[in-house]
């Protein structure tokens, strides 16, 4: 009632003003999905280039204690060098573990919604689009969602710290391998979804890292007058 008849609804709805064309019907509600959850992402964006720039403020004093934690043999003493990195994260205002999961939190409803309004609409999931049928699975675009997911996550690591960088990088090869497996025995309406929402990410961090530069540029222009 909640989740999947207004996805159903609103499928239905815009592939009138298409003619009957359900694939152009759930590419456009993907767009507005997108649209709508643009501001959190926006602010997930501008969190991690904050992050990502007190972690290279924070470089030099870092690098000098992991290498005193690393040289340590007594375990009291690297418990206290630990600490101290701890207190130098509060110190600065940084917090590693901060991935900003909600935009992740508010999709999930989304994709279950998704998913039983095409196996629950017979007109969704017998429809036509390009080369494949919505309501049946197809390998060509689940692996064209997996490429283009594999290349929003190289794009968007740009915006994390380095240190960063390396603990996501099993999560940049497992979030399209997953998406790759599951959209196997999932109607390819599926799949669809993720693959225009994976571009429309990849021209929002783009977007955004312009007007985050422009946006720092001006602070900076304001704070020396």
């Amino acid at each position: 009632t909640y989740f999947v008849e207004p996805f159903i609804v609103s499928i239905h709805f815009l592939a009138e003003l298409f003619n009957g064309n359900y694939g152009l019907s759930i590419i456009l509600v993907t767009l507005i999905i997108r649209l709508i959850l643009l501001p959190f992402m926006l602010k997930q964006y501008k969190n991690q280039m904050d992050m990502k720039e007190k972690m290279d403020g924070l470089k030099p004093e870092m690098e000098d204690m992991q290498k005193r934690l690393k040289e340590e043999s007594d375990p009291k003493k690297k418990q206290e060098l630990q600490q101290e990195m701890m207190g130098l994260y509060q110190k600065h205002g940084v917090n590693p573990l901060n991935m900003g999961c909600l935009p992740i939190l508010i999709q999930m409803p989304i994709l279950t919604g998704f998913y039983y309004a095409i196996r629950g609409s017979e007109e969704i999931a017998t429809h036509q689009f390009l080369w494949f049928s919505l309501g049946h699975p197809d390998i060509i675009i689940t692996l064209i969602a997996g490429v283009i997911y594999y290349f929003q996550f190289k794009v968007s690591q740009s915006s994390m710290p380095a240190a960063q960088q390396q603990q996501m990088k099993f999560m940049g090869l497992l979030s399209p391998l997953m998406i790759v497996v599951f959209s196997f025995s999932s109607p390819a309406a599926l799949p669809l979804y993720w693959a225009v929402g994976g571009l429309f990410l990849i021209l929002q961090t783009w977007l955004s890292r312009k007007v985050y530069q422009k946006a720092k540029k001006t602070e900076m222009q304001a704070s020396t007058n």
